[in-house]
This record gives C-alpha cells, structure tokens and sequence, in this order.
C-alpha cells in the first residue's frame, strides 16, 4: 500500500479499542479457567494445512477474541494486502520496489510491475540446477582439474542465514560426501575454521551479495581468493573456484568472477526473502535439485494456501493475529520459538531476521510514529537443550513469553518418542504451572518434614499460563520445510500489513553500515561522541 492511500492507524480502529477492552477480562483469566470452560479447545483452536497441524489451544484466547482479531485483519483490509502481494505491486514504497518473493517459486507467469518474470526465474534456477547438478555428479573441476567436493557460502543476513538453516536441517550425514560450508562472520576465525579442514584445489566459493558491496561478504571474499592463491599459484585461473550471486554483475566481474559465473539476483526480492532464487543454491548443492525443488512445493502450497484460505482458517493469518494480540494487547515484548529437533537449530536465527529486521519499525506508511509495539523480541533454540537452560525463566521468572513448539513427529524410535514427549510435556506444564496443593504434595512424597515442607514451598511454585502454539508434521524434508517457512514469511506480512509499516526496507541496517565506514575512514576522523572516542583511544593503546 502506498503512501498516499494509507488508512487511518491501527489503534485508532474500533476494533483495535474493542480489543482493548477484551484483553482487560482475558489478562486476569488463566488458560486452566480457559480449558474448564470450553473442554472442546482444541477442536475449535486448531488448523491444518496438509499434513501440518496447528495448535493454538494453549494461546490465551476465547472465540469472541478471535472473532475479534478477524475482524481487525478484514477492517485492515489483509485480503487486499495478500492480492497486492500476490500481483507484485509495489509494497517496498521507501524503495520503489515489489516484493515478489513467491515469484521466486512460480511454475506459472507472474508479473511483477506487469511484467512476466517467470522466464527469468526459469533461467537462474536452469544455472542453479546446472551448477549443483555437475557439483554433486562429481563434474564440477577446480583450476588444476581435481574435482570440487567442498562448495563455500560467502554471505551474510539473507544471504547466510536462510541457506545455512536449510542446509543444515536437510543434509544427511554420510561419511566421506561432498560437503557444504558457510562463512558469514567478519571474524577471520570462521573462514579459517572451513579453510583448515579444506583443500584449494578441491573448493568452490559462492559469493552471495546483492549488491555485492557488502562489508563482511567482499573481506572473506578476498580472504578466499588470497588463500586460492598461495596455494593453487598467484598466476592460476581462479575463475573455476567462484561462482558470484548477486543483483550488481558488474561488481561480480570487477571482483574477478566472470560473467558465465554469475548468477542474477532479482531487484524485487529482498535478502532475507530470498532462499528460494539463487542465493539458495548451496541449499541445492546440498541436498540435490529435486530437494530443493520439493522445498519450492513445500512454499508454493503455503502460497496457495494464503491466497485461498478463509482468514479463519488461515494459518499465516492467525499466526499473525497470535502475535498481534500477544505483543499488543497482554504486552509480550518477547516470542519464543522452539524446534523440538536438532537439524532445526539455526530456525530461530532465521526467523530473528525475518521477523526482527522486517517488523523492527517505528513509524507508520506515512511516517507518522506508531501508537503500538511492533516486532517482538524473537529468540529460542532447539529442545530439549533449552529445558536445561532458558526454560527456568519460563516457568518461574517474572515475564510472559509466548512460544512456538515445532515439532516433527519423525520415525518410531526412543529417542524421537522422548523428544515429542518432552515437548507436549513442556507446552502443557508452562500452561498448566504447579500450584501450592501440588508442590505440598510433592515435597511430601519426596518425605520432607512440615516445617521443610512449609520453607520450601514457596520456591516450588510456578504460575503456569505461558501461551503457546504448536505446529506438528509427520517428518522435516524439503517439503515440509518449505512450508514452514514459507508460512512465517507470511505471518510477517500479515503483521506489518496490519500494524501499517513497510515489511520490506531496513534503513536501520544501513545506519550502523554507514557509522563503521565513517569508523574506518582513519585516525583523522572525528568519533562521533566521547564514548567511542575513548574506547578508540584504549584500543590504539591495547593494540601497542
């Protein structure tokens, strides 16, 4: 939506107010009271799509609320929002651009500014497959003819993060595989960690940038190419060991990756939108281009499922409506997301850029300061290894937290049943808490003596009533994933679309961008206050 036909903002809609009023009744009730009163919770607070389900039973929500939240989404026109989207009209307003990420998955033609894009999306994804196909076949050769078997990702944000989530979770562990890495760290000690156990001869680089200026991503570029060169001879053909991503070819060239080795990044996706064109092909040399076209399905159902669902029955939607009414109306200032599975441990990484950087914004379509909070503070990690850490917090600290429970449901074996157990049990223990009957009862049973029991039962209790969501699929493959995420790409939308800010730009980024060249212009440029002036003055003096 432009900036020229902006509604009015969110919170002054009646049914922004008419929330208002129902979180001051639901506050005080506790998800225990919410389960007495409606035994059939479930049923009514859960949706599938395929073979995912998901459960919000356990958010602090009763049927008049979401009726409520459905009708902010249809008084803040969210179909209308979807439609723009879906046509590729020009969302990114601040920059004049679309943000045509589901284009990036089309079989069919879609337009972008009312032009057809398919043919160009066809094309990068031809050279991805080319690539990864003569990677993975043992055809793609280095400088001195050996064969590639370690492929590198040089990037960062966007062109890190979505990659190396997706590589990890979906790449099997076989003994002796060609293997990918990723660098995205300004830190020379990331790149030299992949470079330790890698052989020149046998390594491809991939320099993922879109405007291929970014800071971190040309240092390791140029680290990558000095360490080729003291190895492979300073007069070698480095052209076979690069391949180059990006929307700025000639940069790319300039760099010294020729133009058959570069692959375009389309104007109208921004980075951390962007997996699903060529900055996912280290995700395609990693698990074969027909998974990585099952994760295009697995995205392109989420897709289908936004433009078409009912918005009560729309898993982005209500995502987005969860988060609106946690953050806003019960003041969470946090969301936490917890994949019960260890190839998902980089998904609360991924999801802090998507959603931080996309929603962390302070004013509205006009530039007018928002009356709201927007973006939570997104955060998490894979369980169960958080219930030996963060998880106190959350039965016993002082702040409400809503949580995702991601859950694969994976084979039949022990350990599986104990991951799944685990994670029901934390769900329903952070909602259900443990009261003073209880903890009594149990420093009882333990044989501790009244006065004991009596010291130690305050330091038992727990208030439960955390709210949660859980979303349940059979196993994480390519498809499977390419839903999941695609359905978060969605609820960021929904939620920016709804409080009234772009989701597209990130000005913030480019201010602390700006302010670290300004840093390293040289000893004669002035700090910018007399903090930093005095830790570069300790630093000259730490570095001798």
């Amino acid at each position: 939506m432009s900036a020229t036909n902006t509604p009015q903002s969110v919170t002054d809609c009646a049914e922004w107010r008419a929330l208002e009023a129902a979180a001051q009744k639901l506050r005080t009730r506790h998800l225990t009271d919410l389960f007495a009163a409606e035994p059939t919770r479930f049923a009514k607070f859960s949706r599938k799509l395929g073979d995912l389900l998901f459960d919000f039973s356990k958010q602090r929500v009763d049927a008049a609320t979401l009726g409520l939240l459905l009708d902010l989404a249809r008084a803040r026109n969210v179909a209308d929002g979807v439609s723009r989207l879906a046509a590729g009209e020009t969302l990114n307003f601040t920059e004049g651009r679309a943000a045509q990420h589901m284009a990036l998955r089309a079989v069919a033609p879609t337009f972008v500014a009312g032009q057809d894009v398919l043919p160009e999306v066809l094309a990068a994804r031809s050279r991805m497959r080319e690539i990864a196909d003569a990677f993975r076949n043992g055809q793609l050769r280095g400088a001195s003819g050996q064969v590639i078997r370690h492929v590198v990702n040089i990037g960062i944000g966007g062109s890190d993060l979505g990659p190396r989530m997706a590589a990890r979770a979906l790449t099997a562990v076989e003994p002796g595989a060609t293997r990918v890495s990723f660098v995205a760290n300004i830190d020379p000690f990331e790149l030299d960690c992949v470079l330790a156990t890698a052989a020149a001869d046998e390594t491809l680089f991939i320099v993922a940038s879109k405007t291929f200026t970014t800071q971190e991503t040309l240092t390791n570029a140029q680290a990558a190419r000095a360490w080729l060169q003291a190895r492979l001879g300073a007069s070698t053909d480095l052209a076979p060991h690069f391949v180059a991503v990006s929307n700025n070819l000639d940069a790319a060239r300039a760099f010294g990756i020729p133009g058959e080795r570069c692959i375009a990044l389309p104007e109208w996706v921004g980075g951390r939108y962007s997996m699903w064109s060529a900055i996912g092909l280290p995700v395609a040399c990693a698990i074969g281009w027909e998974g990585f076209e099952q994760m295009l399905d697995g995205a392109r159902e989420a897709d289908t499922h936004l433009q078409s669902a009912p918005l009560e029955a729309n898993l982005p939607v209500l995502m987005a409506l969860l988060g609106i009414w946690n953050t806003n109306f019960l003041g969470c200032g946090s969301h936490a997301v917890l994949p019960y599975s260890q190839r998902l441990a980089d998904l609360p990484a991924y999801l802090q850029q998507l959603e931080m950087e996309s929603n962390g914004k302070r004013v509205d379509r006009n530039g007018k300061p928002l009356g709201c909070a927007t973006s939570p503070v997104l955060w998490g990690g894979a369980g169960t290894v958080g219930q030996h850490a963060y998880h106190q917090l959350l039965y016993q600290g002082t702040l409400t937290v809503p949580i995702d429970f991601i859950v694969p449901v994976g084979d039949d074996s022990p350990a599986q049943g104990m991951l799944i157990e685990n994670a029901l049990a934390q769900s329903a223990a952070l909602m259900q808490g443990r009261g003073e009957a209880q903890a009594r009862a149990q420093l009882a049973a333990a044989g501790k003596p009244e006065s004991e029991i009596s010291r130690l039962t305050p330091h038992l209790l727990s208030p439960g009533n955390q709210p949660s969501s859980t979303l349940l699929f059979p196993r994480l493959t390519p498809h499977t994933l390419g839903r999941l995420i695609a359905l978060y790409e969605h609820k960021t939308f929904i939620q920016g679309w709804i409080w009234g800010i772009n989701s597209f730009d990130q000005y913030g980024v480019e201010l602390g961008k700006l302010m670290a060249r300004a840093l390293g212009g040289g000893s004669d440029s002035a700090p910018p206050d007399g903090s930093t002036a005095g830790l570069l003055a300790a630093i000259r003096t730490m570095r001798g």
